[in-house]
């Protein structure tokens, strides 16, 4: 049996990165705990203070597959690559022949470029594009195949 797990990401506006991962992986804001009609009923009824309400954002895979990501705020910024990073295959994957990947990668690029993200490399593979090495709107590495 294995163990569900989540990813936490460290950040700046928690809100704004979790829009932006929302944006990026197809997924939506995480739903409050069953018994509770929002996030502030929850909050309140755990006595978390109202000036910390901010501090995080949750987001899940709709359709239940994927892992929980929560986005949380801390006072420093970024200062080193990514040990761990996110692997996006907005291609659909390698299986899917280079001729139909290749251009869903470079719409999905596109969009997230739009909503804030950096491009910082494009990396080959016998002579073509193979995938994107990109930047979130805080920095956060990824890549995008």
């Amino acid at each position: 049996m294995s163990t569900r797990w989540s990813v936490t990401v460290d950040c700046a506006e928690p809100a704004r990165l979790a829009s932006f991962w929302a944006l990026a992986l197809g997924y939506v804001r995480k739903p409050p705990p069953t018994g509770f009609g929002s996030w502030e009923e929850w909050f309140t009824a755990h006595g978390v203070p109202e000036d910390e309400w901010e501090d995080g954002a949750y987001l899940s895979d709709p359709d239940g597959a994927g892992p929980a990501l929560s986005f949380q705020r801390v006072p420093e910024g970024k200062v080193a690559k990514n040990r761990v990073h996110l692997d996006v295959h907005a291609g659909g994957g390698r299986e899917v022949p280079w001729d139909v990947r290749w251009p869903r990668v470079e719409a999905a690029a596109g969009r997230l470029t739009a909503a804030g993200a950096t491009v910082l490399r494009v990396h080959d593979l016998a002579g073509r594009p193979d995938h994107l090495l990109m930047a979130d709107p805080e920095g956060n590495e990824f890549c995008l195949l």
